[in-house]
């Protein structure tokens, strides 16, 4: 009688690489480009400076965001990458129009992207709302600036135009906050700053809840069909 185990399904191993978290990256990127435009807009630089806000979304915003972006998908977590990329192709639409317009000028259909881009954040917003308060507050945030800029660049509304460099600035604070905390909590390990974790991101945060194994085949990447 042989001893030998009875032959059963082939195993399958998944590996996962660890990774650093994108978030911190991309909010310090969203706070550059929006407080170099909220400056054009409130008139602290002259309007003719108003290249600089483009190339600094070109530059610096758009190629960081993209990378958070890509390193959000590789950690799995759609809030950052979905987030991260539509915020970098939104600025890099106002990057190339402000470099490529008379300054001061307005275009409707800037406008009308930046309201779209606002609505499209309100997506990675409300699913990051039941588990991360601080990062939705950020994209809310970010959805609330683009559309009051888009409203000014449908309108030519000085008012609009205020609204929205105040707005940014508000955006960019709070970029900065969230991408402190999250940068503490990742380098330390634990929550220095509060960052609004509840549920599944306390959850995680905490090391409650290992990964189920069986839970795998229902992850994105592992499953057959997304």
């Amino acid at each position: 009688m042989s001893d030998a185990a009875p032959a059963g399904p082939p195993a399958t191993r998944v590996v996962l690489r660890p990774l650093a978290a994108p978030l911190p990256l991309g909010f310090l990127a969203l706070a550059l480009a929006t407080t170099v435009f909220s400056a054009v807009q409130l008139g602290w630089i002259p309007a003719d400076q108003g290249r600089i806000a483009g190339l600094t979304a070109l530059a610096a915003t758009v190629p960081l965001q993209l990378l958070a972006s890509v390193f959000g998908f590789l950690c799995r977590d759609p809030v950052a990458a979905t987030g991260m990329g539509v915020l970098a192709g939104t600025w890099g639409v106002a990057g190339l129009t402000t470099l490529t317009s008379r300054p001061g000028a307005v275009s409707a259909g800037l406008g009308v992207l930046l309201l779209v881009g606002g609505v499209a954040m309100l997506v990675p917003a409300a699913a990051a709302l039941p588990s991360k308060v601080v990062p939705a507050a950020v994209m809310a945030t970010a959805a609330t600036r683009f559309a009051v800029t888009g409203a000014h660049e449908l309108t030519g509304s000085a008012a609009w135009k205020t609204a929205a460099g105040w707005v940014g600035i508000a955006l960019a604070l709070l970029a900065l906050y969230a991408a402190l905390a999250l940068e503490l909590e990742g380098t330390n390990e634990r929550t220095v700053l509060p960052v609004g974790r509840r549920g599944a991101g306390r959850a995680a945060m905490s090391g409650e809840g290992p990964l189920d194994p069986h839970g795998l085949i229902e992850e994105a990447g592992v499953r057959p069909q997304l």
